[in-house]
């Protein structure tokens, strides 16, 4: 009788069968990341994973990172938060909530408009929040978008944290594709780290709690730097030819450098030793010029892209305007 021999391939199969399926990850890297979080945090390893078990891949979360609004040029993406509509809505929303907007303006000592246009920019002043669960949003960009990959895992990571500070119902939440929060649009780390209860109930309540969201922003704003005295940015006359030179977004130069360099503008009142750099922008008809102070850059802590900054600074101006408030050193700049 021919004896039978099984192959190692059968073997290992039989094997398999005999000490039951394998835990396959829900997403790609899943497993490690449980690992990583349960040690950072103190999580519990069955509820993390129950959590990515249910969280689910996205193709249009991965479409619209791709694409944001700020891949635009400038005059193209101006119009997006320029609009008559917009800036009539902010003005038309401090005439609605004077009196707790300038509270947070004089507590954090950031102008009124900046915190404004902030959300007006994000949210459209709390109109559009965003429709994704934040949990799958930041599955989705943590496990499936390698250019990012790590970044978004980080804060998968963190809102499982705040969720637990806040109480906040983990599969429910709802925000933008890339997993912000709230009128000001808080990423889980932002919101752990500047977030405030403003209203003193003993939460931090970005949806419902108008003082805790408006007092968020200036805070985060506060927090990296603002300059109460100074405006964001000021406008350019001109721009020497040939001037062959990059330009970081947090200033290395002063307005004394910038006007040895032959940039012309109107330093209003500010001394030579201001920080200062030079922002080049996409307009229609070629570039656009503007001279970024510190509060610029303080801007782009919330965004990292010059329009985005520049759209802050102008919708700013603009609602102010637009209220009929007398402009203090930080509007004046863009024409108050």
């Amino acid at each position: 009788m021919p004896k039978f021999v099984m192959s190692p391939f059968l073997v290992l199969l039989v094997l398999a069968a005999l000490s039951g399926p394998a835990a396959a990850e829900p997403h790609p890297g899943s497993a490690a990341f449980v690992d990583r979080v349960v040690a950072e945090y103190g999580l519990d390893p069955e509820h993390v994973r129950g959590v990515l078990e249910r969280a689910e891949y996205q193709q249009a979360i991965i479409d619209a990172i791709t694409r944001p609004a700020e891949s635009k040029p400038w005059y193209q993406y101006r119009p997006i938060f320029l609009g008559r509509t917009r800036i009539d809505a902010g003005a038309d929303y401090w005439s609605r909530h004077r009196e707790l907007i300038d509270r947070v303006a004089a507590e954090f000592g950031v102008p009124a408009p900046f915190v404004l246009a902030i959300i007006g920019v994000e949210t459209n002043y709390g109109t559009i929040t965003g429709s994704y669960r934040v949990v799958d949003a930041l599955a989705t960009l943590g496990f499936y978008y390698p250019r990012r990959g790590e970044f978004f895992a980080r804060e998968l990571g963190q809102y499982f944290r705040l969720a637990e500070e806040e109480d906040l119902p983990l599969e429910d939440v709802r925000g933008s594709y890339a997993g912000a929060m709230g009128l000001g649009q808080f990423i889980p780390s932002s919101y752990r780290a500047y977030a405030v209860d403003f209203d003193g109930t003993g939460s931090r309540d970005l949806w419902q709690s108008l003082p805790d969201a408006l007092g968020s922003v200036a805070n985060y704003l506060k927090v990296h730097g603002w300059r109460p005295d100074q405006p964001s940015v000021l406008s350019v006359r001109a721009v020497p030819a040939g001037l062959e030179r990059d330009f970081p977004i947090k200033p290395e130069t002063t307005l004394d450098d910038l006007a040895t360099l032959g940039v012309e503008f109107d330093a209003r009142g500010l001394t030579g030793d201001t920080d200062a750099t030079l922002i080049e922008l996409e307009g229609e008809n070629g570039p656009e010029y503007w001279i970024g102070l510190y509060n610029f850059y303080v801007i782009t802590r919330y965004n990292r892209s010059p329009l985005y900054a520049m759209a802050v600074s102008q919708l700013a101006a603009e609602i102010a305007r637009t209220a009929g408030v007398e402009a203090g050193p930080s509007l004046a700049a863009l024409g108050q």
